[in-house]
């Protein structure tokens, strides 16, 4: 959802989904690969986070677009183990989409 919000087509989502599950993120850059990792730690075990991560983070992004990673990264982690617990569904659409314009009135 936060990809398609992010401005990416359907094409671009599933590319992007596909090279981030198959393991191998050497297509993606050295920043985005420092957020994948901190973000893939997080979700594994969360006491593992330490301050080399953070300044691993930091060293790519400077502080505040590091705390970006962070605190999303917590978010979104958080929101999927509350999501699931309650066994909430995710939307089929992007909610965050403009309607399609509503047709004229024929009148």
């Amino acid at each position: 959802m936060l990809l398609a919000v992010a401005g990416l087509d359907a094409d671009a989502l599933t590319d992007r989904t596909r090279r981030l599950a198959s393991g191998d993120w050497s297509s993606f850059s050295p920043s985005e690969r420092a957020a994948f990792f901190f973000a893939r730690e997080l979700s594994l075990d969360p006491a593992l986070i330490d301050d080399a991560d953070v300044e691993e983070l930091i060293a790519h992004f400077g502080t505040e677009r590091a705390l970006d990673v962070v605190w999303w990264s917590a978010r979104c982690h958080y929101m999927t183990r509350v999501a699931d617990a309650f066994q909430i569904p995710l939307e089929r659409e992007n909610v965050f989409q403009p309607p399609p314009d509503e047709p004229e009135d024929p009148k």
